[in-house]
């Protein structure tokens, strides 16, 4: 199975780094909707939505993205997603209280369609500014990191369950060392990038929210596909079951490293920007 998950995340690596790189903002904005769409498929099915559901939904967050897009309103879609995943932590933290919430199609599908379109907000925000592509290869390197640290710490030093009642195979250990991964990923880009000592508060509180979204982001996904009562998302990519159970994280961690860029002025000709000179 491990071999597997490698195997697709050398596919799809590569061909998002093209995407990221090689495109211009609007190609870029219509590459990763592609995948949010996917993502919102998966997610109306989460939802006990069939076909015609699934296609209603999709239709109606690519209707909003574009509205988005074309009325100037993803900084403000930015900010909503960041107050929904306050609230989506704390839904995580009081599971299974408000279960019976959760239990309805509804309430799911409103959480899934502002989360989704804060994801595509917020990653299209980042790469449209200077050195914008290295930001979100930063916010990509934070979730990975995040994510394979969390995988090989738990399995290694795993005791203490993290949200038991939410998903039970992570722990406290492996959040730590997903942490410990991630922040090392973050001081190497921002060496490379010649950013001075001056920077470094920013930067550290930057990257643990950004860290801490990204469990958050994870957990939530957990936590929705537990009350559906299914395993994964979907069976789209070998290893990983769906698309949602490999963007779970950035869903979060898009919006909120989007808000600490903006918020923290790291670019341009700051954080990474120099690194696109």
């Amino acid at each position: 199975m491990l071999a597997l998950r490698i195997l697709t995340a050398l596919v799809l690596a590569p061909l998002f780094l093209a995407g990221l790189f090689l495109l211009p903002p609007g190609g870029f904005a219509l590459f990763v909707g592609a995948f949010l769409l996917l993502g919102a498929w998966e997610w109306a099915g989460l939802c006990g939505f069939g076909g015609a559901g699934r296609a209603a939904g999709g239709l109606l967050l690519a209707g909003l993205a574009a509205g988005a897009w074309f009325a100037g309103l993803r900084e403000a879609v930015v900010l909503v997603g960041c107050g929904a995943w306050l609230l989506m932590a704390l839904a995580v933290v009081r599971f299974p209280a408000g279960r019976r919430l959760w239990e309805r199609p509804a309430a799911r599908a409103l959480a899934g369609t502002v989360l989704l379109l804060a994801a595509w907000s917020g990653l299209t925000l980042l790469q449209g500014r200077s050195g914008g592509p290295w930001l979100v290869l930063w916010t990509m390197l934070l979730v990975w990191g995040a994510d394979i640290g969390a995988y090989f710490a738990g399995r290694a030093f795993g005791r203490h369950k993290l949200a038991p009642a939410v998903s039970p195979g992570k722990t406290v250990e492996g959040l730590a060392g997903g942490a410990i991964a991630a922040l090392l990923l973050s001081a190497a880009m921002a060496a490379a990038a010649g950013f001075g000592p001056g920077a470094i508060p920013a930067v550290a509180a930057a990257s643990l929210l950004v860290i801490a979204a990204s469990v958050v982001g994870d957990l939530l996904e957990s936590l929705v596909k537990r009350v559906a009562g299914v395993k994964d998302s979907g069976t789209l990519l070998p290893g990983h079951g769906g698309v949602l159970d490999r963007i779970d994280a950035v869903l979060a961690a898009a919006p909120v490293a989007a808000a600490l860029v903006a918020a923290f002025d790291l670019v341009p000709g700051g954080w990474l920007g120099s690194a696109s000179a």
